[in-house]
């Protein structure tokens, strides 16, 4: 049923962390030609292994369009749920609904709107119109009650939260001319404080060197409990991102979280930067309305787009020497965790990392 004359704060619910339990998860298969390189293929093979890690922990249900149907069932262990769904392109974790919960367990969801990171102004495809319908879908399927939003963009990698009032994001993505570019930032966090109930929200100035979306928050930060974080680090201070990462850093030792916490931070070391081949670029189709992959382009490589599961996580391998180091960090900070690598490069070469491309649904209790 949709809600539209109440929003989560005024009924009780909030956001709860990732880091929670789960009920399942949902993924969407990639298939465009013009963002996947060889007609979709090698994304396929990287969105299968990261759905087949995370289906060592909970359930998972890969969505998939009508041409894609069969060929997704045939290459999907049985024990991931296929199912049909109309789709732009492959990132539900922004355009699925975010969730809220409440004391007793209930569940909701709430239905933002989805522009393609930015509208006509600066999106990354057009149209964009069966993505935005995908938060509405899922919740009419699941039987959830929703609110639903008729024109405040929102995607879910532009939010972190910690479950405990506080929301984490950056001033480069929401306050960006194509989403919400006629509100205040006051006006922008009010809708978030009625529809997230969060006390507190923390904003970066920037987000990940040349993030195509603007610089959506989970490519700097990953939440690991209340008041703990990883943030994305270099040494190298002649890369950009070493001043972006340092700015952060140092805004993030100074700020306390909703319940007044000084927050522990563990620098996560990124990768050398990463670029698209010739051959890589090639293997795109280039069509009219998006962006294109050209060769050189410096790829958003980060380890905190990692996806926290029920009992483990799953974090991108890059075939770097820091993929060994990622890992050692994880296990220190989830003791409790399995932790598994899942090679990430053809989910970059699309434009997002492993915590874009899975959604979970909180576990109803």
């Amino acid at each position: 049923m949709k809600l539209t004359s109440s929003n989560p704060k005024a009924d009780g619910f909030f956001v709860p962390g990732e880091f929670g339990l789960h009920e399942e998860t949902y993924m969407i298969w990639p298939e465009r030609a013009d963002n996947w390189r060889n007609g979709g293929k090698p994304a396929q093979a990287a969105y299968a292994k990261v759905a087949q890690a995370i289906a060592l922990f909970e359930p998972v249900t890969m969505l998939v369009s009508e041409k894609q149907y069969k060929n997704a069932r045939q290459s999907l262990p049985e024990s991931i749920r296929v199912m049909e769904m109309s789709n732009n392109d492959a990132w539900i974790k922004d355009y699925g609904p975010i969730y809220v919960t409440n004391k007793n367990g209930e569940v909701r969801g709430v239905d933002w709107r989805f522009n393609a990171w930015g509208g006509l102004l600066d999106g990354l495809y057009f149209p964009w119109d069966q993505d935005d319908l995908v938060a509405e879908k899922l919740c009419e399927f699941n039987r959830m009650d929703y609110y639903s939003l008729k024109d405040f963009i929102l995607e879910g990698c532009s939010v972190h939260f910690d479950g405990d009032g506080t929301l984490y994001t950056t001033e480069e993505v929401l306050l960006s001319e194509g989403r919400n570019g006629k509100l205040s930032k006051e006006e922008i966090e009010e809708v978030l404080r009625k529809y997230c109930n969060v006390e507190k929200i923390i904003w970066l100035k920037q987000g990940f060197f040349l993030d195509e979306t603007n610089g959506d928050i989970d490519n700097m930060l990953n939440i690991v409990r209340p008041g703990e974080i990883v943030l994305t680090w270099t040494n190298d201070r002649n890369d950009p991102q070493y001043e972006i990462s340092k700015t952060a850093y140092e805004q993030l030792q100074k700020e306390t979280d909703a319940k007044g916490r000084t927050l522990i931070i563990h620098k996560m070391l990124m990768p050398e930067p990463m670029y698209i081949t010739t051959e890589e670029s090639q293997g795109v189709d280039p069509v009219n309305g998006m962006l294109p992959r050209f060769p050189g382009d410096r790829l958003t490589a980060t380890y905190v787009s990692y996806y926290t599961a029920n009992g483990g996580i799953i974090y991108p391998l890059f075939n770097d020497k820091n993929d060994q180091a990622a890992k050692i960090l994880l296990e220190k900070i989830y003791p409790n965790r399995k932790i598994i690598g899942v090679p990430a490069r053809e989910i970059l070469l699309g434009g997002g990392n492993i915590h874009c491309i899975a959604q979970s649904i909180p576990k109803n209790s």
